[in-house]
């Protein structure tokens, strides 16, 4: 869990940012009772694994029970992330019909589990969009207050643009620097065009002016010591 930046660094000022993601969810969560959060961007490479992770890690602490799922049936990548086997996950789930709590994996960070994306299917955009899967994310809403769910990006395939029209919300990651901005652009509107309910916008990847940094670091490693 070496990129779980809460738990490595939970008074950094990227752990800051990951709440105040938390924070603007659960406002837009007031009266709405939304549950399952998709995570998506335009093309690869823009940290929305690590990113979905982190945050799910901020629902956690506030006292939530969460649930990561892996749905990139293609490129799989939380796994890794959390350093599992990934042997058998969602796939089996679906195509076996056996009982989903056999592939929870229970991490090592509050109320967090896991359900990696087990082998990868030869049609995984079908698999995504069956009943089955639709029937399953259900099940999901009913044990966990939270379903945080990696899902592959849009540009180069029709996943999550599929998914997001059974999930609650979408957060989109786009990385800075390496933002393509027509990219960005054909991604929103190909979610928007679906009926997605897309949540926000998550800026990976900003530079820091490191004086900035340096300082607001030292503002939260402080906080609440005092002086004597």
């Amino acid at each position: 869990m070496k990129e779980l930046i809460l738990k490595k660094l939970p008074k950094s000022p990227i752990s800051e940012a990951y709440r105040g993601i938390r924070t603007n969810l659960e406002f837009a969560n007031i009266d709405k009772n939304f549950k399952t959060i998709l995570c998506t961007s335009a093309t690869a490479g823009e940290g929305k694994t690590t990113t979905l992770c982190n945050v799910a890690a901020a629902m956690a602490d506030n006292g939530n029970k969460v649930l990561i799922l892996d749905c990139d049936l293609r490129k799989p990548r939380i796994h890794k992330f959390f350093e599992l086997s990934n042997a058998a996950g969602l796939t089996d789930i679906l195509l076996k019909g056996q009982d989903y709590k056999k592939f929870v994996h229970k991490i090592d960070y509050n109320n967090i589990s896991v359900i990696t994306a087990g082998n990868i299917p030869k049609n995984p955009s079908e698999l995504l969009s069956s009943e089955k899967m639709k029937k399953f994310i259900e099940m999901l809403k009913d044990d966990y207050d939270y379903v945080m769910i990696d899902a592959p990006p849009v540009v180069p395939v029709t996943d999550s643009v599929i998914m997001s029209t059974y999930i609650d919300g979408v957060i989109l990651v786009c990385a800075s620097g390496d933002l393509n901005i027509e990219m960005a652009k054909k991604t929103r509107e190909s979610l928007t065009k679906v009926g997605a309910n897309i949540l926000g916008v998550v800026l990976n990847k900003v530079p820091v002016d490191s004086k900035k940094y340096a300082y607001y670091y030292y503002y939260h490693q402080n906080d609440g010591k005092g002086d004597k």
